[in-house]
């Protein structure tokens, strides 16, 4: 009765976790994940790259910060002259200033304020100044908004690749995640069978001995009986070893604090059956997927990149203009009066042309830059043709899963039968006890084959979640911009 009762439990086994020694930590699957989009050192590094590259543009944007140069020399010398043998004293000092800034045009404009003293001993001393202002222009190569912001757009495209690789992080560690997560409830459970199975080839030894000393049985029996219990208490042993390691493998993962003593997870796979169509699926994987979006970004970052060096091979050409109001007096305020009364104009306009014959440099960039963009797009074609082949893959493995689950059930029931036929075998002598451990043996591995199969499915779940890039919607995760934006706001 005390056997048939073991067996019982054996049979109904419930799906519950043992708790370790201390205080376990309870974890739901959707806690899991939040504290691994949150925690995991993986996922927090990969967003330092896109906060990067928004250092970059705003970088870039600086070249329209206006620049100040103040400037001052002076300077003394003493010659003797060549006709008189006189000696002679010049002393020298300048004050400019000048304020210029870049235009989106891709000209310049500045203003200047150029102070300058002379003082000969021979003859007087005199004050130079003049106020002016310049601008060049490109007529033709670096002419317009596009090519003068190209660094800022090529930062941006950059950036928005970045992101997409930083999605594609976040869903591996979120899939990683959810295989983790299962894979220690199907340890636990595995493990609770070895538990159970122990403790039945334990009441057998003690009923076989009991059956040798009363002559009923053979002391054969009892080397049966105790190797049975000894295999399986060395299962057990590797069981509790498996969920110690795997407990570990998701502490790292969750950033976990070690003062946690165990982990136990609430939620059970889904038994529930998907139903996917392959048009759906394989639209969903080409337009969601981060690394196929990351490589149209890398794309566009190409054909960006050439459309500029396309634009570099024109013939340089630029426009200057110039205009000063200037003052000559031997006192500094004389001189500036002067250049008040705007008496001594001077200006200046003037084109430049020049062109490297032959333009091999600006050549060879077109060329290699069109390359990349050629070799982009058959990366392009290979990830989409990839993601296909993986949508299908994944969807045969959903199908083959849910059969796995349904065949193993039907396995459980078989072995569930068998062994209380050979129970009851034993019990009149009809089956040894090395035929009843034998056949116990093969419900607990019917009992795994169904917890496999349970985990198995869900596993093919995920990743058919993962190859169509929806499984970060499915959980509620969204990634933004301005998440790496904060990262780049609070680095000082």
């Amino acid at each position: 009765m005390r056997l048939r009762n073991l067996l019982s439990l054996l049979l109904l086994i419930a799906p519950l976790s043992a708790h370790a020694a201390g205080s376990p930590l309870s974890l739901s699957l959707k806690e899991a994940i939040r504290m691994a989009v949150e925690k995991n050192l993986d996922v927090r590094a990969e967003l330092y790259n896109p906060a990067q590259f928004e250092a970059d543009i705003n970088r870039n944007r600086s070249m329209y910060d206006p620049q100040l140069v103040l400037q001052t020399n002076y300077s003394d010398a003493t010659t003797v002259s060549a006709t008189s043998g006189a000696v002679i004293g010049n002393q020298a000092l300048s004050l400019n200033s000048s304020l210029s800034r870049l235009l989106w045009t891709g000209g310049t404009a500045s203003v200047t304020f150029n102070n300058g003293y002379t003082n000969n001993t021979a003859l007087t001393s005199n004050w130079q100044s003049g106020l002016g202002v310049s601008f060049s222009q490109p007529l033709l190569k670096n002419l317009g908004k596009e090519a003068t912001e190209v660094a800022i757009h090529i930062s941006r495209q950059s950036k928005f690749a970045s992101l997409e690789h930083f999605n594609a992080r976040l869903l591996a560690t979120v899939a990683q995640v959810r295989i983790e997560y299962f894979k220690l409830y199907s340890l636990r459970q595995t493990r609770d069978v070895k538990k159970v199975s122990l403790e039945l080839a334990q009441k057998i030894l003690v009923e076989t001995k009991a059956r040798v000393k009363a002559g009923v049985l053979p002391a054969m029996e009892v080397l049966n009986a105790e190797y049975g219990a000894v295999t399986r208490e060395k299962e057990l042993n590797d069981a509790e070893l498996a969920v110690s390691n795997q407990v570990d493998v998701l502490r790292l993962l969750l950033q976990i604090d070690g003062t946690v003593t165990d982990l136990t997870t609430t939620d059970q796979p889904s038994l529930d059956r998907v139903d996917v169509v392959e048009g759906d699926a394989v639209k969903q994987a080409l337009n969601n997927r981060p690394d196929i979006r990351e490589q149209k970004r890398n794309l566009d970052l190409f054909e960006l990149q050439t459309k500029n060096y396309s634009q570099k091979m024109l013939p340089d050409l630029i426009f200057a203009a110039s205009a000063q109001l200037t003052g000559f007096d031997n006192t500094y305020q004389g001189n500036v009066n002067k250049v008040l009364t705007a008496d001594y104009p001077v200006w200046n306009v003037g084109l430049t042309f020049s062109y490297p014959l032959g333009n091999g440099a600006a050549d060879n960039d077109v060329r290699k830059s069109r390359l990349k963009t050629e070799q982009a797009l058959l990366q392009l074609r290979s990830l989409e043709e990839s993601s296909v082949k993986d949508v299908r893959a994944a969807m045969r493995n959903i199908t083959a899963g849910y059969r796995q689950i349904e065949v193993s059930a039907r396995g459980r029931a078989f072995a569930e039968e068998r062994l209380r036929s050979f129970m009851k075998k034993n019990e009149v002598g009809l089956a040894t006890t090395k035929d009843v451990l034998d056949v116990e043996n093969d419900l607990a591995i019917s009992k795994n084959d169904q917890i496999n199969a349970v985990v198995g499915y869900a596993n093919a779940l995920t990743t058919f979640w993962q190859v169509t890039g929806e499984l970060l919607e499915r959980e509620g995760i969204r990634v933004v911009e301005s998440d790496a934006d904060k990262l780049y706001s609070v680095t000082r």
